[in-house]
């Protein structure tokens, strides 16, 4: 069973950058990216991850309040 994560930050390379580092552990899965806290919201929502690894500065909504 997989770690299931979703990666939110504004920033399209730290995210390619992230997905990259956890794609090579075995036990993780990146289910989905977000741009802004919006997107992660209502991802979160809709992909059910086990874990959201978020900026806190982000346009729009930031990390915490998200």
């Amino acid at each position: 069973m997989s770690i299931r994560i979703l990666i939110a930050d504004d920033q399209s390379l730290v995210r390619a950058g992230f997905r990259l580092v956890l794609s090579s552990h075995d036990d993780m899965e990146v289910v989905g990216e977000a741009s802004n806290g919006h997107e992660a919201v209502h991802s979160a929502g809709r992909l059910d991850p086990d874990v959201v690894l978020m900026d806190i500065r982000m346009p729009e909504l930031d990390g915490i309040a998200a």
